[in-house]
């Protein structure tokens, strides 16, 4: 590899050739400040908080961009340097709220940490605002507060460049530009999958999710109702972050004390319903690849996706599973199969969900998830909510003991565990699918081609002579590729697996903030770890799964699962006005 060697605050380093300033600085343990650069993102450098003096160049450059070259020497901390940082920062700061005790990103915002970093302590600019009527509270999902938007653009390059959708981009000119959906129109009126990676990406409170925690709260104070929440598979390896942990610590056992403590009457597992969706699902595929049944099948896990395809590819609908979500699932059985075993009136249940996904918010809302009779699930958290609620409570995480989810709807297998990664789904659903056609155990259940966080994935099963070719996505920018090619009769798979998120639900846009590629590598792992250490890795071996079938569902794709498990989808324009 070709190096240059570079001098950065007196140090002279040897960096690969092509580096930005920036990264030669990180090199030689400088640390520059920095406020629209994002390590995921293109570089758009429109903050200019990361400006340098390059000695012989005639002004200041910004490090996120300028590449090193031979000999080059930069002064990092120069007074010359230092003066315009803080100019620009405090020009930020003047079109920007002072209410940072008000707000959902209070010590989690990188405007407020960079101007402590820079030693601000006054305003020398009088405050203006730049938007009028400013809160879009439209979606179920996200709120937007444009008085808090710095217009650094990451939000428009994860919505454009990561998941292909292109709901948000600026509009206008000068200073009057906003951050906005087309036309400046609410955000519920365009095709926006409510996935929440802007809100992953936003270096400010300028959008996050909308908060049902008081929702919660006042369930569990209501002693007329039986209040149950089931926690997703993502949920037990990222929650400690939000408790001070680090990035993927394996907390389940914990994760379950400490919602006992919080009030739920009983704590479930969303991988419960996860192993359920595997049997259904699993089958499923197995009578399309008998029966002529359109292929290749898509799994219907991730509400964004499922979104995203309901606007932007409307006439490829029939490909999806008809599976409901695993969330879904569960709140299905919980004022049904549950409600029965229990001898509760459905009425008096209350489902609540602790998921790593903006979009579920949306998703329990659909009035298509009401087949029992009931909205299957009454209040989606997402991981940062649940962490709010737990601060709150003052409850000291770290010194809970370990304690086990709840029967029946508990019980789970490594096979539900790994839905949180991406591959997860395919990978479970292969565990089942081998073994139910061919009638024989896996040698291995580890079916790593499915695993990584490569764009697309690809991989060939051979089911006792049948080739079964499938194909894993992940973000929303590559399952478009994949729609493209069946689009154009290219696809020669099977079965697909597309999570909206980048790296799956671990990365969801409702997990804690940072969420970038490192954090997710971390909780990939731990995921995989989780399940390494259960007794079963199998769906279909499942004690409470079959259970389930022989008490009360009959057989997967039978008439009762088909009516409470299934589901149908909905074509969407691409906007609402």
């Amino acid at each position: 590899m070709e190096t240059v060697r570079v001098t950065i605050d007196g140090q002279e380093v040897e960096v690969p050739s092509g580096s930005t300033i920036l990264e030669a600085a990180r090199i030689a343990g400088v640390d520059i400040p920095t406020l629209c650069y994002h390590p995921d993102l293109d570089v758009k450098a429109m903050c200019r908080v990361c400006v340098v003096e390059v000695v012989g160049a005639r002004t200041l450059q910004a490090a996120c961009t300028q590449p090193v070259s031979e000999g080059m020497i930069v002064k990092t901390s120069s007074p010359l340097a230092r003066e315009a940082r803080r100019m620009n920062v405090e020009l930020i700061l003047s079109n920007h709220p002072q209410d940072c005790l008000n707000c959902i990103r209070n010590q989690k915002c990188e405007l407020q940490t960079l101007a402590e970093k820079l030693g601000i302590r006054e305003q020398r600019f009088e405050r203006r605002s730049r938007t009028k009527n400013n809160l879009d509270i439209s979606s179920p999902s996200l709120v937007r507060d444009m008085e808090k938007c710095i217009l650094c653009r990451r939000c428009v390059a994860v919505c454009q460049q990561v998941q292909g959708v292109s709901a948000l981009g600026p509009i206008n000119r000068g200073i009057d530009t906003i951050v906005a959906p087309v036309g400046g129109c609410e955000l519920n009126s365009v095709a926006c999958t409510l996935c929440g990676q802007c809100v992953h990406v936003c270096p400010v409170g300028a959008i996050y999710e909308k908060d049902d925690t008081q929702k919660v709260w006042s369930a569990l104070a209501d002693p007329t109702k039986h209040v149950v929440v089931q926690t997703a598979p993502a949920i037990r390896v990222a929650i400690g972050e939000e408790m001070g942990l680090e990035p993927g610590a394996l907390v389940t056992g914990k994760l379950v004390a400490v919602l006992r403590r919080l009030g739920f009457d009983k704590v479930f597992d969303t991988d419960f319903s996860a192993d359920l969706t595997i049997m259904e699902e699993g089958h499923e595929l197995i009578h399309r690849l008998q029966n002529g049944g359109t292929l290749p099948m898509i799994t219907s896990c991730s509400p964004g996706w499922i979104k995203f395809i309901e606007h932007f590819y409307p006439e490829l609908l029939d490909h999806l599973s008809t599976c409901k979500s695993p969330q879904q699932m569960f709140g299905a059985l919980a004022k049904t199969y549950y409600a029965q075993k229990a001898g509760i009136d459905p009425k008096d249940i209350f489902v609540v969900s602790i998921m790593p996904c903006t979009a579920k918010k949306f998703e329990c809302g659909r009035e298509e998830m009401t087949d029992s009779g009931y909205p299957d699930v009454d209040v989606v958290l997402t991981t940062r909510e649940l962490g709010r609620m737990l601060r709150e409570a003052g409850i000291n995480f770290a010194t809970l003991p370990e304690e086990e989810f709840d029967a029946p709807l508990g019980i789970s297998t490594g096979a539900g565990v790994i839905f949180g990664a991406t591959g997860g789904v395919m990978e479970a659903a292969l565990r089942t699918v081998y073994e139910v056609v061919t009638g024989k155990e896996l040698p291995s259940v580890d079916f790593t081609e499915v695993r990584g966080l490569e764009g697309i994935k690809e991989a060939t099963i051979d089911l006792d002579g049948q080739k079964v070719k499938v194909a894993v996505a992940h973000g929303l920018a590559n399952a478009k590729k994949i729609l493209e090619l069946i689009k154009e009769g290219k696809a020669d798979y099977q079965f697909i697996e597309v999570m909206s998120c980048p790296g799956g639900c671990i990365g969801g846009g409702g997990q804690p903030i940072p969420t970038n590629k490192e954090v997710i590598k971390k909780r990939l792992a731990a995921i995989y770890d989780a399940d390494k250490g259960m007794k079963l890795r199998k769906s279909h071996e499942n004690p409470a799964v079959k259970a389930l079938y022989e008490e009360f569902l009959g057989k997967p794709l039978g008439e009762k699962s088909h009516h409470l498990l299934h589901t149908h989808y909905v074509k969407r324009g691409k906007y609402k006005i």
